[in-house]
């Protein structure tokens, strides 16, 4: 594994770059509910968490903190990237219908029919089995998951300084693909294509269960552009390989597995990935510079 050059091994007080980044991203989609205030009825509580969360991060940022010093503030300051991205995402759910009161599908869809001269979804009912359809459900299923067993390996292995920047790629990874649903949101070819499907997706009471759960836990999202799947995939396979050969080998082959599985379980157009596949492969070329300048000189992993 390459190691943080200059990285310190004690942990002062201070923003650390994830806290500015998080504090940027909440400034942006604080100045979104003011300006669209009279169409959101959520605005208030939702200004209200990300006034907490900022005075939290603040607050953590002047403390102290270490493994074995102030291990509250320690937890904290590491691992609260985790419920706010999760809180960021059921956020956009509400400010885009405010924001735009429409969808971008039928553009998406035109950009693929133009690729391809098909619709890909369409396409691939030629090969659609239950055998193929439950292992590829279930590998999406997993998305979450697989992305942050990677840091958790790392926290495991009490890699502090390679943990940080992991948190630091992940939490941009998200906040950037949050960015492009508000950009160009859209909500899926299992919307828009479905009266052009032929067969239903099928594969078994499990598939149905995990597609509902799924639905669930996603409510009415405009979550497709770029596909997120693609991107924290792409990077959590990048980060894996600094922990060992074969576990970059079995990521490499999940993330081949997921961006498939996105358009053949019908959850995404094919221009989400080659989006999804830009901004990943310019994340992981400008994070290093960026995370290096944001914390103040220290250096991070970008081989």
């Amino acid at each position: 594994m390459a190691d943080l050059l200059g990285e310190r091994r004690t942990w002062t007080a201070g923003f650390w770059a994830v806290d500015k980044i998080c504090l940027w991203y909440l400034s942006g989609t604080t100045i979104l509910l003011a300006a669209y205030w009279s169409q959101i009825p959520e605005a208030p509580w939702l200004l209200a968490v990300h006034i907490l969360c900022a005075i939290l991060i603040v607050l953590a940022s002047r403390k102290k903190a270490s493994p074995h010093e102030g291990v509250a503030v320690w937890y904290f300051r590491n691992w609260y990237p985790l419920p706010l991205v999760s809180f960021s995402y059921k956020e956009m759910a509400i400010l885009i219908p405010a924001v735009w009161g429409r969808s971008f599908d039928g553009l998406l869809a035109d950009l693929d029919f133009a690729i391809w001269h098909a619709n890909p979804t369409v396409w691939l009912e030629r090969i659609l089995t239950p055998w193929l359809t439950l292992p590829l459900q279930i590998i999406y299923t997993l998305f979450v998951p697989a992305v942050l067993f990677v840091p958790w390996l790392l926290w495991r292995k009490r890699c502090y300084p390679e943990f940080r920047y992991c948190a630091f790629l992940i939490a941009l990874g998200y906040l950037v693909s949050y960015v492009g649903y508000l950009i160009l949101p859209a909500r899926g070819p299992r919307f828009l294509l479905d009266p052009l499907q032929h067969r239903p997706i099928g594969g078994g009471w499990l598939v149905e269960a995990l597609r509902s759960t799924l639905d669930g836990l996603e409510s009415a999202h405009y979550d497709c552009f770029p596909s997120g799947h693609t991107e924290l995939t792409i990077i959590a396979w990048w980060i894996s390989r600094w922990i060992s050969p074969r576990l970059g080998y079995a990521y490499l082959v999940y993330t081949l597995c997921i961006i498939f599985a996105t358009v053949y379980l019908r959850y995404h157009y094919t221009v989400d990935l080659f989006a999804a596949v830009g901004v990943a492969a310019v994340l992981l070329a400008k994070a290093p510079a960026m995370y290096r300048r944001l914390s103040g000189g220290e250096a991070s992993i970008g081989t």
